[in-house]
């Protein structure tokens, strides 16, 4: 099997959708000799921020002297992101030798019970990081918690970043419906971390935190005031990523008996953190100065729109936006339209894709003295907005690995694929009887 015919696996996958339960995972992964076992795990869940308190982790125990795993999602240009040790991708020759141990056991399911996408790649991780000795694996939840595949494992910690709207056709319409579904990765006596805000949604973990009898941690913005964090400077920018260093740093200290973190390791794996797509600011040759960011929900848009006043303040940017169909699309364009000069609409590459059209009616209707231009594709917003000297391109995670191929910021592997974030969540009866 070459590689490109293993990513084609993957992507076949993708048809039997993203189905919320835990047996298939389970059932994999007896199959491949219960690898977590062999693991010790920090579970991230949450609805933003969750990519970058897992890349703080990362770098702090990386610092410390660990051999760490990272597993997260999705990708934003390829597949090898998702699994990584030490910040280094999962190599090709290893995902096609990993995908080949898959397929027999794969094949051993019966056709109205196949795995998906998310479920193969969840056990080629583990099988991954378990091959390769890790000490300790930062294990990013992928959609919701209590059902997401990536809640086989019992973890030394649960962390919860935070609750928000997003998903809301899977996790429910209401921030305590979706905190119950984040709150499901919390285990029996294992301590929970959340810095959740909203007095409701914080309500369901405290209690399903006491249920599990699970000691639980709530961290506030006042903890970003206090060492180390009073002292830092950290490479992403945004208050909200002091949040989330907040959170890390606590999650640090709540698990230091079990892994020991000095101060010094701390301070180090904060201050060199890096996490791609959030608030990146790139300089192309020309000048032009281009902010990314993977913004796709209402939260994440008005906290990219606090950090354009932050960090550029009394600039009007031009905005190249492009959103998916089962967002919040009217939210997103009433929070990112008004401070642009000029709107620069463009589909994603995707088939879960908004119309450009239909952003653009969103987009000139709260900003109606903006020019707004309807492009056939990133490209071509990238190419008419070329000569805009300050540049936002958002609006999903999607989008943002394509704008980082077309920038040359990140090179792709040679083909795409982005398409393997594509999912279709299909609730299973275990799901719709809970």
């Amino acid at each position: 099997m070459s590689y490109r015919e293993a990513i084609q696996y993957l992507y076949d996958l993708r048809w039997f959708g993203t189905k919320l339960g835990l047996e298939n995972t389970l059932r994999l992964a007896e199959l491949a000799g219960l690898p977590q076992r062999r693991l010790r795990f920090l579970h991230v869940a949450g609805t933003n921020g969750k990519g970058s308190t897992c890349a703080m982790l990362e770098s702090i125990y990386r610092a410390a002297g660990l051999r760490v795993g990272l597993f997260t999602s999705p990708h934003l240009v390829s597949f090898s992101e998702r699994i990584q040790v030490n910040r280094h991708p999962i190599s090709e020759d290893k995902v096609v030798r990993l995908i080949g141990q898959l397929q027999p056991w794969i094949k051993a399911f019966p056709a109205d019970a196949h795995p998906t996408f998310f479920e193969a790649v969840t056990i080629m991780a583990l099988l991954y990081f378990a091959e390769q000795e890790c000490d300790l694996v930062i294990w990013e939840a992928g959609l919701g918690g209590r059902l997401d595949a990536t809640n086989i494992v019992t973890p030394l910690a649960s962390v919860i970043t935070n609750i928000q709207l997003d998903h809301e056709k899977w996790l429910g319409t209401t921030l305590p419906e979706i905190a119950r579904e984040k709150a499901g990765i919390i285990k029996p006596g294992v301590p929970v971390l959340t810095a959740t805000e909203v007095p409701d949604a914080l309500a369901v973990i405290a209690e399903a935190a006491r249920q599990a009898q699970a000691p639980l941690m709530v961290v506030t913005r006042n903890d970003t005031q206090r060492p180390p964090l009073a002292e830092i400077r950290l490479p992403l920018l945004g208050d909200h990523q002091r949040m989330n260093a907040a959170l890390a740093v606590a999650t640090v200290r709540g698990v230091m008996g079990l892994i020991p973190v000095s101060d010094d390791a701390l301070r180090a794996g904060l201050q060199t953190v890096t996490w791609a797509g959030r608030l990146q600011i790139v300089k192309r040759p020309s000048g032009q100065i281009v902010l990314l960011d993977g913004a796709h929900n209402p939260a994440g848009a008005e906290t990219l729109r606090a950090a354009v006043e932050r960090y550029f303040p009394g600039t009007q940017p031009a905005l190249i936006i492009g959103l998916l169909q089962d967002k919040d699309r009217e939210s997103m364009c009433r929070i990112l339209a008004p401070r642009a000069a000029g709107i620069y609409v463009a589909p994603i590459d995707s088939e879960r894709t908004a119309t450009a059209d239909s952003v653009a009616e969103l987009c000139r209707h709260h900003n109606p003295a903006a020019a707004v231009s309807v492009c056939t594709s990133l490209a071509d917003a990238l190419r008419r907005a070329e000569r805009c000297p300050f540049l936002i391109v958002a609006g999903s995670l999607h989008f943002l690995g394509e704008a980082m191929e077309l920038l040359h910021v990140s090179p792709g592997p040679g083909h795409s694929e982005r398409a393997l974030n594509e999912w279709n969540a299909a609730r299973t009866p275990e799901a719709l009887r809970a």
